[in-house]
């Protein structure tokens, strides 16, 4: 997912990918703790989409406060 996606989602819709991506990562670590993940660096992406979500809510809620 890429800045543009992000961006243009709500915060919402962010916040539910968010939970969702942890949920996969939880998977992927098991995965990986168990010898059977199949692309490793699937968590590094997953790592970077989730500080990529977080720092456009947190870009929002600096706006939000300056503004209002």
């Amino acid at each position: 997912m890429n800045i543009k996606e992000i961006r243009d989602k709500s915060n919402a819709e962010l916040e539910k990918t968010v939970e969702d991506l942890k949920v996969e990562l939880f998977d992927l670590r098991f995965q990986k703790a168990t010898g059977q993940i199949d692309n490793p660096m699937k968590i590094r992406e997953i790592r970077k989409t989730i500080a990529r979500i977080k720092t456009v809510l947190t870009e929002r809620e600096k706006e939000e406060t300056t503004n209002g």
